[in-house]
């Protein structure tokens, strides 16, 4: 995994993965993305792991495209330029899209700057948290290049709608911690971020395994529908799925007469 990339479990059910390149202000070089990637595989594998907290050490959460030391991306051997720049882009594409395949929910904690491609990972977790010297950076447009990366215009309006997804995108202005909560980029501000992920992963992890990842797959499934009408039904089914074979309803409706927390097993 490498020293770039650290993973720890501070609690059985929820394992922090921690970008650990503070000089860099955790950028977006390969040397980090690849074991990036990895880790989150191997986690999406692990079945006693219920969510991810996504952090940086030092002051950024992750500063974006590494220009002094961006290092080599796999499977480049003996490509041309134009071969590798896709082989480059599908490589950070794909940690992207490996964030949102996570059975597991993945819960950024925003400890500073995410800036460029640091923004869409933060975009492309499912949970939001920040600390108040977090801030945000459509940072493409400042370097003469296109404020949209690595799904940027698919994620920020989604999460703080189109007029003020256009703002940062166009004006390449930062976005603190205070508005970014204001505006639902994030949910909350914390001293500790890392605490506060591991207590909200804890939460998740509380609750029905297969109803978070039902719900993890609704939520994606609904950003993307192209009508209430064709989508209502696919939400049917995994409320009906759960019904019919698990008696976690049962249990909540028990426990709650009872005054107790519902333990749900996941099973009939």
């Amino acid at each position: 995994m490498g020293e770039f990339v650290l993973v720890d479990r501070p609690v059985p059910e929820v394992a922090v993965v921690t970008l650990n390149r503070p000089e860099r202000m955790n950028a977006m070089a390969y040397d980090v993305m690849v074991p990036l990637r990895d880790a989150l595989r191997r986690l999406g594998e692990d079945n006693a792991v219920r969510a991810v907290v996504l952090t940086g050490a030092g002051r950024g959460f992750c500063a974006g495209a590494d220009q002094e030391a961006a290092g080599t991306p796999p499977g480049v051997a003996g490509v041309t330029r134009p071969t590798y720049a896709l082989r480059a882009m599908e490589m950070l594409e794909d940690t992207v899209l490996t964030l949102r395949r996570l059975h597991q929910p993945v819960i950024a904690a925003i400890n500073g700057a995410a800036i460029g491609g640091g923004l869409c990972l933060a975009l492309a977790c499912d949970l939001r948290i920040a600390a108040p010297a977090a801030y945000f950076r459509a940072a493409g447009i400042n370097n003469g290049l296109t404020a949209s990366e690595l799904g940027l215009s698919f994620l920020l309006p989604r999460a703080i709608g189109s007029t003020r997804a256009a703002d940062l995108m166009l004006t390449g202005r930062d976005m603190g911690a205070e508005e970014a909560e204001r505006v639902g980029l994030v949910s909350s501000l914390h001293d500790d971020v890392v605490a506060a992920g591991v207590e909200l992963g804890q939460r998740v992890a509380a609750l029905s395994q297969p109803g978070i990842e039902l719900t993890k797959k609704s939520l994606h499934a609904g950003i993307s529908a192209t009508s209430l009408e064709t989508y209502l039904h696919s939400e049917g089914l995994g409320q009906l799925y759960l019904r019919l074979l698990t008696d976690n309803f049962e249990e909540a409706t028990l426990a709650r007469k009872e005054g107790r927390p519902a333990v749900f097993r996941d099973d009939r």
